[in-house]
């Protein structure tokens, strides 16, 4: 008897209808080049999830112990933008890779057994998780939002999904994993009737690093100035008042009129009181000065020197010792308001600034006072200040 599973008349119409492993047979495939690609693709993405969590947990604190990395200064800078290149270098590898398994997709019994039935199931599961991450990580990076569901949430949810089902697919196919890189990448047949029968497998493993490498250095121009030259897809010039991008405008968000008003004023409130500071006020206290990169979820970042008053000392204003801090913008929005952990606010590097590499800040970099502190994504860095709370 035969150990098939028995198929009713609709499963076989339909295998009939669908491609089936022939129909991408491909002497450029074998078990050691996917193996490779495999390797390659599963660093890039544990790369990607490593680095997420700790951006991640910087912008959505959820244990104490995250909200200290005050220093160096850089850790958001580099994790975000190790986390966008890596991404960006898995997109091709994951091209190739499911090219390089396609035929499997199709293998007949397209319905078999339970068994068989959930590991095509986690297959799909991994392909299409890791896909959507890729997809909406460069629509982000573009800031090409298609969808209604906020993103970093639902990016960070389907990261664990994608990781689960990676150490899954690892666990089930390692057999064939090390048998495939225990064997030699050779070449395809001289006989293939292909049109790329020109190309070797090691072509092929070579054309998906090189492609991972085109990818990565014609978009990371905008995280490392040496590449600008020829990064022609980095999401960001350079370019921008006072030598730094913006994000959002002050027209865009509504605040020109309110930001440019004489009567502007910064309230600082405290537990037992406050005070209203005009600009000239502020910028009669003490200033620091500090070296600060703006880096934004988008992966983008650029170094700037700012100059401002120390957080912690208009608390002091107001009678109050280092502490979380609310600060809230003239933009009404998602991002309107922030909180300020104490480990930040009881630094001195933590400051309402007013000038940006020398010049009194642009109105689209926040004018007339905006937060900027070590380690904080480029949408907690508010700007447009109106208030100041404690607790």
């Amino acid at each position: 008897m035969s150990g098939e599973p028995p198929r009713d008349g609709l499963s076989r119409q339909v295998e009939r209808a669908l491609p089936d492993e022939q129909t991408f047979a491909s002497p450029l495939r074998s078990t050691a080049l996917t193996a490779r690609l495999g390797i390659w693709l599963g660093i890039a993405f544990a790369v990607c999830f490593l680095t997420g969590l700790v951006s991640h947990f910087l912008q959505h604190p959820l244990l104490g112990s995250w909200r200290a990395l005050t220093s160096p200064v850089w850790i958001y800078r580099v994790t975000q933008g190790v986390h966008v290149t890596a991404g960006v270098a898995a997109i091709p590898l994951l091209v190739i890779k499911l090219w390089s398994v396609a035929p499997k997709f199709w293998r007949r019994p397209l319905f078999g057994g339970p068994v068989d039935a959930l590991e095509r199931l986690s297959i799909l599961v991994l392909v299409a998780a890791g896909t959507f991450q890729l997809l909406t990580g460069v629509l982000n990076t573009a800031e090409l939002y298609a969808w209604t569901f906020f993103f970093t949430t639902v990016h960070y949810a389907v990261a664990w999904v994608a990781i689960g089902a990676i150490v899954l697919h690892i666990a089930v196919k390692l057999p064939w994993i090390r048998a495939g890189l225990g064997a030699p990448v050779r070449q395809a047949p001289e006989a293939s009737a292909e049109p790329v029968r020109a190309l070797s497998r090691r072509g092929m493993l070579g054309l998906a690093g090189g492609g991972a490498a085109l990818a990565v250095i014609t978009t990371i121009g905008d995280k490392v100035p040496f590449f600008s030259p020829v990064s022609v897809f980095s999401q960001r010039s350079g370019d921008g008042p006072q030598g730094l991008p913006v994000n959002h405008s002050a027209v865009s968000v509504g605040v020109v009129e309110a930001a440019s008003s004489p009567d502007w004023r910064l309230k600082v409130v405290g537990s037992d009181r406050s005070v209203a500071l005009s600009l000239a006020e502020l910028a009669a206290l003490p200033q620091r000065t500090a070296s600060l990169p703006m880096t934004c979820v988008e992966g983008w970042s650029a170094g700037a020197v700012w100059t401002g008053v120390p957080l912690r000392d208009l608390l002091a204003v107001v009678g109050e010792d280092p502490r979380d801090a609310t600060v809230l913008s003239l933009e009404n929005g998602l991002y309107g308001a922030s909180v300020v952990a104490a480990s930040l606010v009881a630094i001195p590097d933590t400051l309402v600034a007013l000038v940006l590499n020398g010049s009194p800040l642009d109105l689209d970099h926040g004018y007339p006072a905006r937060l900027i502190a070590p380690n904080r994504p480029g949408v907690l860095q508010t700007k447009w200040l109106r208030r100041i709370e404690v607790g």
